[in-house]
């Protein structure tokens, strides 16, 4: 299991609420709970790296990563404006650490169904 420490405020509003327990899935390996969030034509951006298009290869890449557990996962902020959102911490797996920021753009500023992604994550010295 993930050790998980959040910002104080990440359980101000719903939507933060949610994004908290989005990135806890990700870093507990919650293919199921992610996958469920996202809509038919997710397009998750991973700068530097790759664009998924599609909740059929959203789901292929999100399962292929299940196994990834994070031993640490610190949430330093969850901001959230209408239908967008963003969170940034840091991530420890095994001797790495990761920096990164998420930032969603959802289908409405009600929703929980996410449309978009796009992934900020560079490695730190620890």
């Amino acid at each position: 299991m993930t050790k998980l420490t959040n910002a104080p405020d990440c359980g101000n509003s719903p939507k933060k609420k949610f994004l908290k327990t989005f990135n806890e899935s990700f870093a507990n390996g919650d293919a199921t709970f992610i996958c469920s969030h996202v809509g038919e034509d997710i397009v998750w951006k991973i700068h530097g790296d790759k664009s998924i298009n599609g909740k059929q290869n959203f789901n292929k890449e999100i399962h292929s990563m299940k196994h990834n557990i994070a031993d640490e996962l610190i949430i330093h902020s969850i901001i959230t404006h209408g239908k967008e959102a963003s969170v940034n911490g840091e991530i420890k797996m095994g001797n790495s650490m990761y920096a990164f920021c998420y930032v969603y753009r959802f289908t409405s500023a009600a929703s929980t169904q996410i449309n978009e992604i796009q992934s900020y994550v560079i490695q730190t010295a620890r």
